[in-house]
This record gives C-alpha cells, structure tokens and sequence, in this order.
C-alpha cells in the first residue's frame, strides 16, 4: 500500500512542479493544463488550488474558478486553517455577488465571519470588513460603508498585507469621490494604482484596482488622467500575460474614441470587448460596453439599436439611463422620458457623480415639457457637484445646461454667454458632437438678439458637424430648424397636409371613476403612446387639446396608418390590462396657412384645419372618420358608405366615410 502512495506522490509531483513554476511565470494556458494534471494524479493542497483557480479565470474558465475555490475551501478547512478558509469563503462571496448570486454569497460571508470568530487580526478580517463595506454600499447604508472601508485600511497597514491595502484603499477612494470629495478620492485610488502597475500586487487584485481606477476617471470626465492609466494598465498587461483585462481597458480607451468623433471605430472596438470580457464572465465592465454601443448608437441616430444595446447592458446590471430617456425623447415620447430620468436620479441617492451623469439629461427633458423650474433645478444641483471637482467637459456640460435653461427662461444675452463658454470647453476636450449640439443652442440665443448672420453660420456649421458625424437624428432636426428659419422670414406659406385630430370620449367620467391618480397614469400612457406612433408615422405634432392632439403629416398613406395603428393600440392595452382610453379620429387633406413663431414652434391655420377639427368631433369612441376626398386613390383601404353631414362654420354638406379598422 506504501509502495502505490508513493507511486501516485512522484507521478504527480512532475506536472505539479512544472505547474507551480508555470503559475509563477504567468504562464496561464501552460499552468492550468499542468496543475490540472496534477489535480487528476492526486489531492492538491489548498494553496495548489487557488493556484489552480486563478489560472483557470486568466485562461478564460471563470465557472471551474468557482469550482476550484471551494475544493481549496475544503482542503484549507481540512489543513484546520481557518483563516485562508475564511479568506477564500469571502472570496467566494465576491465572485457569487459579482455574477449575481446574492443568496449564495450571503452564505459564504456567514461562514467566513464563523471562521474568524475568536481569532487574532489577521488580512482575513481586512477582506470582511471589505465585503461589509460593499454589502452597506449596495444598502446605500454610506455611513457603514466608509467606516469598514476605513477599517479595511487599518488592519491592511497593521498586517501589512499589499492586495488588501490596495483592495481597501480602492474601495475607499471610490466611496470619496461619489460622496463628493473627489480629490481625496482618486489620491487614494492612485496610490493603489501605481503599486499595482509597479507589479506589487496580485495579478487580479492588479486588474481590479486599475479597473476602478480608469472607472472613475471616465465617470468624472477626466479624459487625459483615464488615457494615462489605460496606457500604464496595457503595459502591465503586456509585462504579465494577462490577457482579460485588456477587454476592460478597450471599453474605457472606446468610449473616448467615440467621444472624438470616430463612433464606427469605436464600436468596433466595444464589440471586441465585450466579446473578450464575455469569457471571463466580467459583468460589470461588458455592462459598461454595452451601455457605450447603446450611446453611439443613439448618437447615430438608430434608435432601435441603441435600445437593444442597452437592455443588454441593464440585463447585466448597469442603468440604462439618461441614454434611454434621451431615446424617448428623441420619440417625442415627453412623459415617459420624464417619468424614466425622474426615477433613475431617485436610485441615486447619494452617488454625486452618478446624478452629474443624469442630471443634463433631465435638463433637456424638463425643458421639452414645458418645466423649466425643474430645469433649473437640476442645473443648480449639477453646478454644485461640479464646482468641487473642475475638469473641461465638466465645465463644458455645465455651461451648456446652464445655455438651455437661459434659452429656455428668454434670457438670450446669458444663454449666449454660457453656450460661447460651453463651445470652447468641449474643443478643449475634443467632443465635436457637443460642439455642434452647442452651437444649434447658440444660433438660437443668437437669433433672440437679431442677431441673423451669426445665428445662421452657428446652425449651418452645426448642420455640417452633423453631417459629417453620421448623427441622423440630429441632422435631420437641424435642417428642419433651417427650413423652419427660411419659412419665418417668408411669412406664413401655403402647404397641403393631412390633418389629425384625436379626442378621448367620455374623460371626464372617466376620471371621475378613476381617481386622479389612476387617471394620470392611464393619460400618461395614452399621451406616450400617441407620440410614439404619430413619431413612427412621420407626423409633427402641432399641439395638444387637451385630451387629444392636432397633427399633420406629409400624405394621407402616412395620417390614415397611424390612426389605424393608434385605434390598434388602445384594444391591445384593453386586451392585456382588462381596460383602456376610447379615442376617435378625425381626418381631413387640405391647403393651409403654415406659420413659424420665433420660439421655431409651426402651426397651421385655415378653413382646411377648421374642417378636420369638425370631422373628429362627428366620430364616435373607436372610430377614424375621414373626408372622402381625403382617401381618393388609396388603396387596401375597408371603408363604409360615404354620408353627406353638415358641419358647423362650413356652408357645404361635407362627405365622410368611416375607415374599417379592427
């Protein structure tokens, strides 16, 4: 029996050997095929199988990690060593939490802290007052968070433990920037950072600490501090073989290529990153990606895309937000994205840095509701933030918030201040896209003031950065606003268009039954719908009435398709809520006076509008009632039997036809 023991201990000690020796070389491919061949021959030891672990993640099987720190869980349990025990329960806890097992992690913290109960200081107590930090963090507990953090620090400098100070040092500096001492913060997060490019630090602890480090630079916009550390992190990188964090760096040196300009470039880039972080099951940092691919996208103007992008990443964990309020704005959707901003700014509580990333957002969005005291609002909170942490796009995004809410109160002298400071700003950075958002801003404050030249070379560069950009959406809105200028000085024209009126029948009742509550939830939702499908139809929207809305549309194909989609609509919210709104339609093509005001808001006057108002209020609760002549020579159209009615204001009997929808 002897004889067999020893056999098995020399036929593994070959490849353990070698393994050990590879792992020390960071040579991952070549230790994990090594150290699992040693696994095969024979028990390892606990400190074998966290080696065994670490190289599986760095090969790319982060789910045998997993399995492989429980065995050295086991094995150092076994040895009746309880503090690497805990150490590695802890670990095992972060990993869990990370992929979003928050059940399974609560249950190795328990174990860890059994473990630790009646033993002397050790590292192993720095780790768990890490995990509680993080644990408080997520409880938006920051109180609690700070305290263990700050512990964490201590019992790392007492034990002298390098990964543990650099971990807790991180966590810390992380924890002063969102409560808004920024300059305390990335202090700490650099004095970690350079140990872990220094190659003082585990190779993990090495990617995580850089992770949060250029994290933090990205999400206070200092560009030129994130370039620095992603270079020195890339270096490292290349220095020790480590081929996963690279995918981390790729997202953050992405997101400020695409900030220059080069979105096709830099979404390749993301979509490289996200594909290479998948292997190592890295959520955070492919939410990241996805978020960034979202942004481009909604830049690009496919609004479609862009959402798909983002319901990745929050599938993964991040907000979509503002990137997908900005969407239902780009809809013309007003109140969801008000209600989407809204509730994203309260999640975030007490993260400073996150609400700077929201708040130009609900600027733009409360503006376009009409509610610029809300407006002004968020851009005294995000002026407060800023004022403590001074960077170029910083100042830039809080000059240009600062040019909307002018533009918005009709103090075109101070608009113009901001919005020229918020142009150089942004060209110090190097943001072309916000240079050009900026100087359509300009040209609006400038033409407040009579002054036309300016106005009109601010607005056709801005069309030409567009342009040149690829942002559809943005071009198209700005050559409108140029037609929209060349028309006001022209005066009132004539232009054909098909009218749309929508009324809901019986509101009053209805909100009477309801309540208010559950009535301004249903209006909201009625209103975001019509919106989003006037918007997909190619309609504008002139004004609302009340309880309905006045639209135009360029062709009676385009006016008779959305109301057939909107009446769809209302019955499938019937179908899949047991209720909904009853809505008519009324449809009429004619001539009309087309007028420009000097806020580039466009009515529409005239006998034609006059008719289709009256045409609206003859149908009855789900129905689209049209002028005959308004539907002559469509086709695939189900209609009933013309009928002559007389309208109020018209001296004629009108002709109408009810379209068959359902």
């Amino acid at each position: 029996m002897s004889d067999q023991v020893a056999s098995a201990g020399t036929a593994m000690d070959g490849p353990l050997e070698a393994g050990r020796d590879a792992h020390r070389r960071h040579a991952w491919e070549e230790a994990f095929a090594l150290l699992s061949e040693a696994d095969r021959n024979g028990s390892l030891s606990g400190a074998d199988l966290e080696a065994l672990a670490e190289t599986a993640f760095f090969a790319a099987r982060p789910d045998f990690e997993i399995e492989v720190k429980e065995r050295a869980f086991k094995a150092h349990l076994a040895a009746e060593d309880r503090v690497r025990a805990a150490y590695v329960a802890l670990d095992l806890a972060f990993m869990n939490g990370y992929r979003g097992r928050n059940s399974i992690a609560a249950a190795w913290t328990r174990r860890a802290e059994r473990l630790l109960e009646g033993e002397p200081e050790t590292y192993a107590h720095g780790y768990l007052a890490l995990d509680r930090s993080h644990d408080a963090r997520l409880a938006d507990d920051v109180d609690t968070a700070i305290a263990q953090a700050e512990l964490a620090v201590q019992i790392a400098t007492r034990t002298g433990h390098g990964d543990l100070l650099a971990e807790a040092m991180t966590a810390l500096g992380a924890l002063r920037i969102a409560t808004g001492n920024a300059a305390e913060g990335l202090a700490l997060l650099e004095e970690a950072s350079i140990a872990a490019v220094n190659g003082e630090l585990s190779p993990f602890t090495t990617g995580v600490t850089c992770c949060t480090m250029i994290s933090a630079c990205r999400d206070l916009t200092d560009y030129r501090r994130a370039s620095e550390w992603t270079e020195a992190v890339e270096k490292w990188c290349e220095r020790q073989s480590v081929s996963g964090f690279p995918g981390v760096c790729r997202v953050h040196r992405a997101e400020v290529v695409a900030l220059s300009g080069a979105w096709e470039r830099a979404e390749r880039e993301l979509r490289k990153a996200t594909d290479e972080l998948a292997a190592y099951n890295a959520i955070p940092p492919m939410a990241d990606g996805y978020y960034a691919i979202g942004e481009i996208r909604r830049l690009k103007g496919d609004l479609a895309g862009a959402e798909a992008a983002l319901r990745e990443a929050h599938a993964l964990g991040r907000t979509p937000q503002p990137a997908l309020a900005l969407i239902r704005l780009a809809e013309g959707r007003i109140k969801a994205a008000t209600t989407a901003i809204e509730s994203a700014l309260g999640d975030e509580t007490w993260d400073q840095w996150a609400r700077v990333r929201l708040l130009p957002a609900l600027v733009e969005i409360s503006i376009a509701a009409g509610n610029p005291a809300r407006a002004r609002e968020a851009a005294d909170e995000l002026s407060r933030i800023v004022e403590t942490y001074r960077q170029p796009a910083l100042e830039a995004g809080r000059h240009q918030t600062w040019g909307r809410v002018f533009l918005a109160d009709r103090d075109a002298t101070a608009a113009a201040r901001e919005l020229r400071g918020a142009i150089r700003d942004w060209r110090e950075v190097g943001a072309p896209y916000e240079v050009a958002r900026s100087r359509v801003l300009l040209s609006r404050a400038l033409r407040a003031l009579d002054d036309e030249d300016e106005a009109d070379l601010e607005l056709q560069a801005a069309r030409d950065e567009f342009q040149r950009l690829g942002a559809l959406t943005d071009l198209q809105a700005t050559e409108r606003e140029i037609s929209t200028v060349a028309d006001r000085r022209t005066g009132p024209v004539q232009a054909h268009r098909t009218f749309m009126f929508t009324d809901i029948v019986g509101s009053t009742n209805l909100a009477e039954l309801l309540g208010n509550e559950a009535w301004e939830r249903l209006l909201r939702w009625h209103d975001d719908m019509l919106r989003g499908q006037v918007a997909d139809a190619g309609g504008e929207i002139v004004n609302s009435t009340g309880d309905g809305f006045f639209v135009a549309f360029d062709t009676p194909r385009n006016a008779v398709d959305c109301a057939v989609a909107i009446q769809r609509a209302l019955v499938e919210h019937r179908r899949t809520s047991g209720f909904a709104i009853s809505v008519r339609i009324g449809l009429h093509a004619a001539e009309a006076n087309r007028r420009v005001d000097s806020t580039g808001g466009v009515d529409y006057s005239g006998v034609g509008v006059h008719l289709a108002a009256r045409v609206a209020g003859l149908a009855g609760g789900g129905e689209i009632v049209a002028t005959t002549e308004t539907l002559g020579g469509l086709d695939g159209l189900a209609l009933s039997e013309p009928r002559d009615a007389i309208v109020r204001g018209v001296s004629a009997p009108v002709t109408l036809v009810t379209v068959a929808w359902s």
